[in-house]
């Protein structure tokens, strides 16, 4: 009669039989595809983790595609591992579901990958995607507001960044006309009702997770202007006399006007002495600021003519209407706030450009003066 081997000697003699050629192959395959570093909970996950890779060769550090363009990719909290290979299969940033299961189930990570929105791509690995989604919140744009943008020129910038959640039109509803800002930023600034919140969206760079909304970005803007204009700074516009929104409405105009730092607090101070001589402000960029981009789609700061500085009719028409236009008419940043707050002492009542193009001015007590330092 025929010797047989138990049933249960043959079953492990074939497991070992597996394991061990599966430790064997795939020993050199880890070190090559840095997969050893996968933090299995036991030796068992550990040796089913290389025969999975023993079967699945270079799949795992293989990726979807070459295309690093970041993709949204949103995790829910009721989604198992499945859903979310799936979804990630779908959205062509794996090209392996099981393969993704398989390695988040071994290496432990079933427990780590969080609820959120991610940023994602396809030239990144499994194991890369997998530790991606253990990170909630890690992924953040960069959004940059820059000094003397109008509150226009920020929700264009917002429509060219097309990861966020939320629109120009979105942001603009909250910002402009008819703005309802939160009690905490109201009771500091004092702005009139019903006023936008043009000139207190304080220029800087912004990282937004991808689950901010247009008030979020509003809030931080408005927290970092509390924060860098001090209360010491607000003070100081009562010392010139001026309301701190009238400050920073002055210091909107120094914005636009001023290329050089060290001329912001000079340029200031040419606005104030106007001001202190019932002399109309005859600011070019409030005239600008009237006609926006009607001239051309786009291009929110036009060149004005002759004929702009008595045909544009409007309230923030300075050549026509005295003392300061209706509101601030854009975000000024720290420099000019503080030329504002701390203009020089000055006589000064014109300045013009310098005719070498180098963003500096020729300052004036005269009109003789002025028409004197003409190009």
């Amino acid at each position: 009669m025929k010797k047989r081997f138990p049933l249960r000697l043959a079953c492990l003699s074939l497991f070992t039989i597996v394991v061990c050629v599966g430790v064997a192959a795939v020993g050199g395959l880890a070190a090559a595809s840095n997969v050893a570093e996968c933090p299995a909970t036991n030796r068992i996950d550990a040796l089913a983790m290389r025969f999975t890779l023993l079967i699945s060769g270079e799949s795992l550090n293989a990726t979807a595609g070459q295309d690093a363009t970041p993709l949204k990719f949103t995790v829910r909290a009721d989604e198992s591992v499945a859903d979310i290979a799936q979804n990630l299969a779908q959205q062509k940033l794996i090209a392996d579901d099981k393969l993704f299961s398989s390695y988040v189930r071994f290496c432990g990570f079933g427990n780590k990958l969080q609820a959120g929105i991610f940023l994602l791509n396809q030239a990144q690995t499994i194991p890369q995607i997998a530790q991606a989604l253990t990170q909630a919140g890690a992924s953040e744009i960069a959004f940059r507001v820059l000094e003397g943008w109008r509150i226009e020129q920020i929700a264009e910038a917002i429509d060219k960044t097309p990861l966020l959640s939320f629109s120009g039109t979105d942001f603009k509803a909250l910002v402009g006309p008819g703005a309802h800002p939160p009690d905490w930023f109201t009771q500091v600034v004092k702005i009139p009702s019903g006023a936008s919140l043009e000139g207190f969206l304080f220029p800087d760079t912004y990282q937004l997770s991808l689950d901010d909304t247009a008030a979020n970005l509003r809030d931080k803007m408005l927290r970092n202007f509390l924060a860098r204009v001090t209360p010491d700074m607000r003070n100081a516009a009562s010392a010139e006399g001026l309301t701190l929104y009238q400050a920073i409405t002055l210091a909107s105009i120094v914005e636009r006007e001023a290329v050089v730092d060290d001329e912001r607090p000079v340029i200031a101070s040419v606005y104030l002495n106007r001001l202190h001589n019932s002399m109309t402000f005859d600011a070019d960029p409030t005239i600008q600021y009237a006609l926006g981009d009607t001239r051309t789609p786009g291009n929110w700061w036009p060149q004005i003519t002759q004929d702009d500085y008595q045909g544009v009719a409007s309230p923030y028409n300075t050549y026509l209407h005295p003392g300061f236009p209706p509101s601030p008419i854009a975000n000024p940043g720290l420099a000019s706030i503080q030329g504002a707050l701390q203009p020089s002492q000055t006589n000064y009542l014109y300045f013009r450009a310098t005719c070498t193009g180098d963003g500096h001015h020729k300052f004036a007590t005269t009109f003789a003066e002025q028409q004197a330092n003409g190009c």
